[in-house]
């Protein structure tokens, strides 16, 4: 089992007796599902339906803690505040004052403070939020080798799952672009949210021409952000990775034309191959379509 400290992750905190309603008007996520040990993947969108901030929701002690991006969780604590109006609510960034840790590859149900599973794929493991500087005696408690964030990053890219950043560009993706729908994300069945009639619209046309995918290669990764060529027709952008491994966010469409006239998908000068994920359930280049 291991462990590390996400420096990069900040906390929300949202509370009173309004709180549950007043997110779930707001977010992907349906917060009536949400308890301690239920947690929720959501995002509060543009009314376009772009992505302004992406978390992980769980409930403890009466309020709601969202896990964030830490340089987000200001924009993301401003944007509540803006909707609050006279809900009876209070929203704190406490980034500063606690730390977010994720424990994978775990074989303990032992845990420390305020844990939860990660509720996009169970091999992400368990996420902890602790008191600062804390997270190496709370893998202790648990048993677990504490390492490095950039472990946990290859971990996450081998799972193919995105990061917002690295892999989609906040306030420009759309939650199908960074495979929210497929990472339960997106509860489509809970009622209005902000940016609800866009995303229904392209879950329902299935107009998702743009994902972020797993892909392949051999040796170091493509730089972050350089473009994925299909001969002299570009096709996406490369995002995080690691050796052997990586994301891409790829027009579907033309990788599809690219691999049909077996022309080779390249990023900085490495040849890339599409790997796909177990929980990819949308029509994947290269075979017949299938249920999303």
């Amino acid at each position: 089992m291991k462990a590390a400290r996400l420096t990069d992750r900040g906390v929300v905190r949202v509370a009173g007796p309004d709180a549950r309603k007043f997110l779930n008007g707001l977010v992907t996520a349906d917060l009536a599902k949400v308890t301690p040990t239920q947690p929720r993947f959501a995002a509060l969108l543009t009314p376009q339906g772009r992505i302004i901030v992406d978390f992980i929701v769980t409930e403890a002690e009466g309020a709601f803690f969202l896990d964030c991006p830490r340089a987000l969780a200001p924009t993301l604590t401003d944007r509540l505040t803006f909707y609050k109006l006279r809900a009876k609510v209070t929203i704190e960034d406490l980034s500063g004052t606690l730390d977010v840790l994720a424990i994978w590859d775990e074989d303990s149900v032992i845990r420390p403070g305020l844990c939860y599973p990660d509720p996009r794929l169970p091999g992400l493991g368990m996420r902890c939020i602790v008191s600062p500087n804390r997270a190496a005696d709370a893998a202790a408690g648990v048993s677990a080798e504490f390492v490095d964030a950039s472990e946990y990053a290859a971990h996450r890219i081998a799972l193919g799952v995105p990061q917002g950043g690295a892999d989609f560009a906040y306030g420009d993706a759309f939650p199908h672009e960074s495979d929210m729908d497929q990472l339960r994300g997106v509860d489509f069945d809970k009622g209005c949210f902000i940016g609800q009639e866009v995303v229904s619209r392209i879950e329902h046309r299935a107009t998702a021409r743009t994902r972020v995918v797993p892909v392949g290669f051999e040796g170091a990764p493509p730089d972050t952000g350089v473009p994925v060529m299909a001969g002299d027709k570009s096709v996406g952008l490369m995002g995080s990775g690691v050796s052997g491994r990586g994301l891409a966010a790829l027009r579907l469409d033309r990788v599809e034309e690219a691999l049909a006239s077996r022309t080779a998908l390249v990023a900085g000068g490495v040849e890339l191959h599409l790997v796909k994920p177990p929980w990819a359930r949308f029509a994947f280049p290269g075979e017949a379509k299938s249920g999303r």
